[in-house]
């Protein structure tokens, strides 16, 4: 389980990385291989080890399954499946040829896949889903991340959403509603202090973080950088966080 959560983490900041410097399509529409694939894994290609890395977990979902079925593996495995079938939409999204929402979804399913086996690590005799229903902080940074996903696949591969002060084109929209998204992270936090402090300030500094990131897109929008990585990475440890309970 806990070679789970780390492989998890790993897939997510290796999507960061694929999205941060413009590898979203550097393996086309080709799904989930290439003849060369393992070549690009060598060369850095961050897409390649993204696919791999998500194949290994999945393989070592299988065999959770098989040496301990339960509803902890089961669940995990099942998530496992429904991200990577969204996996391959998104390059769909990225291409031009599916909706937005299928980038928003993989996102979500991504960090349920995540949630799912830490909360298994943490709490054994919880199922994700019983956890998920009365984890009302995690529902707001559920529907950030998946806005979050929305905003990528809205503006399309390479294109900037441009700065805006009233929302004119449907990317714009979906940055400002996923910006409501983000204060409502901090209010709920804030809500719930001393519940979860830790999360508390992550999200404060996330905030701005967005803002960092919103200007990166628009400077150079097919590669970003490092700033989506960062990114990612505090909406991670903002989860961890949650779920971990961490306390100042």
């Amino acid at each position: 389980m806990l070679t789970q959560v780390l492989f998890a983490i790993a897939i997510i900041l290796l999507g960061s990385l694929v999205e941060g410097f413009g590898f979203g399509l550097s393996l086309g529409t080709r799904w989930p291989y290439t003849r060369n694939i393992l070549t690009l894994l060598v060369r850095g290609d961050p897409e390649a080890a993204h696919r791999v890395v998500a194949t290994t977990l999945g393989l070592i979902g299988v065999a959770l399954v098989v040496l301990h079925p339960d509803a902890a593996t089961i669940t995990g495995l099942a998530l496992i499946v429904a991200t990577a079938l969204f996996g391959m939409g998104t390059l769909h999204v990225l291409a031009g040829r599916a909706p937005a929402f299928v980038h928003g979804t993989h996102g979500l399913l991504a960090y349920s896949v995540l949630v799912s086996y830490l909360v298994g690590l943490r709490y054994p005799d919880i199922h994700f889903l019983q956890y998920l229903d009365t984890s009302i902080a995690l529902h707001a940074v559920f529907l950030a991340i998946f806005l979050g996903g929305m905003t990528t696949g809205q503006r399309g591969f390479g294109q900037p959403i441009e700065p805006f002060v009233a929302p004119k084109r449907a990317s714009q929209w979906t940055v400002a509603i996923h910006i409501l998204a983000a204060l409502l992270v901090v209010g709920t936090l804030g809500w719930m202090m001393p519940a979860y402090p830790v999360a508390f300030y992550l999200a404060i500094a996330q905030f701005a973080v967005g803002f960092l990131l919103f200007h990166g897109v628009n400077l150079r929008p097919k590669a970003p950088g490092a700033v989506v990585v960062f990114h990612q990475a505090m909406v991670l440890a903002i989860t961890l966080a949650i779920v971990l309970n961490w306390q100042v």
